[in-house]
């Protein structure tokens, strides 16, 4: 049978990019690291309200200058409302010289919110980030071996790693904050590709029954049919995912704005990698169980 689009014989280019844009993001790791937030080192955040009055970013940090000396490491503004990220720890002292500050310069009472993490908390939140994604990795990988067979458990775990990677890759390459919404959206996002991942591979599985597997076209013929009769289905869910996921991004809050740049960027890897990496890997594993049960058949004749 053939198709308008032949995934599993364009499956190195799809391979190829895929390992470009994962050495890029070692090399952007190594080089540059990741711009983490206050949540995973230690420093003060201050969320700063003026009421009645509209803020003006390069205003607010003049005046935090001038109280402190220094300015903040990042200030975001959002009409009457201020965050500013300190990459040390503020005393009482200097919280209230800023407030003091904005009070006299803006002429009105000025909420704000303080929160601070200290090193032993900051290191502790980095480390248990990363026990959750292993843990979600793992269990995943549980699952899907029980369900299905070894190979579809190796093909979705380094799909589903493989779209984690490219976002925080991402994130690392533009110098985009890294904080605990951006671990929520992280998350997220294995839990979206393996859905994707795992209705592709049932509908393998279901093939699988019926066809006599001779030869590796036998193998690229069964994917690639498997892959289409679900194409309809991915791109609407991710369509549909994106359109929540964008909406957010322009109408939601600056808090939540990092958090809608991982899901968009999570939700397009996941449904490509679901469709062009997991799929043509469970081919190449599952191609040489078929050699070798072939080789053995012909032995034995």
């Amino acid at each position: 049978m053939r198709y308008k689009f032949d995934i599993i014989k364009n499956r190195r280019k799809y391979f190829a990019v895929s390992i470009i844009i994962t050495l890029l993001g070692i090399l952007s790791l190594a080089i540059f690291g990741l711009n983490t937030g206050v949540d995973f080192k230690a420093g003060t955040t201050l969320d700063i309200t003026v009421p009645g009055k509209t803020l003006e970013k390069t205003k607010v940090v003049q005046i935090i200058k001038d109280s402190l000396t220094f300015e903040p490491s990042t200030t975001t503004i959002a009409q009457d409302r201020a965050s500013a990220r300190f990459d040390k720890v503020l005393s009482m002292v200097e919280v209230n010289k800023v407030m003091d500050a904005l009070d006299k310069s803006y002429g009105v009472k000025v909420e704000h919110e303080e929160n601070t993490v200290d090193t032993e908390l900051a290191t502790e939140l980095a480390q248990k980030a990363i026990i959750a994604v292993l843990v979600a990795s793992l269990g995943i990988i549980i699952y899907v071996s029980i369900r299905f067979e070894w190979r579809f458990a190796i093909a979705a775990i380094v799909a589903l790693l493989h779209d984690a990677f490219i976002v925080v890759s991402i994130f690392s390459i533009f110098h985009l904050e890294v904080n605990l919404p951006f671990v929520a959206a992280v998350l997220t996002i294995i839990g979206f590709s393996i859905n994707d991942t795992i209705v592709i591979f049932d509908r393998v599985r279901e093939n699988l029954r019926f066809s006599k597997l001779k030869s590796f076209e036998d193998l690229a013929e069964l994917v690639n049919r498997s892959t289409w009769q679900t194409m309809t289905r991915s791109i609407n869910t991710m369509v549909t995912v994106l359109i929540g996921a964008v909406s957010l991004f322009v109408f939601g809050s600056e808090a939540i704005r990092m958090f809608s740049l991982a899901m968009i960027v999570g939700l397009a890897c996941g449904a490509y990698s679901s469709i062009f990496i997991a799929s043509p890997l469970w081919l190449i594993m599952k191609n040489k169980s078929v050699i070798s049960a072939r080789k053995l058949l012909a032995a034995k004749e």
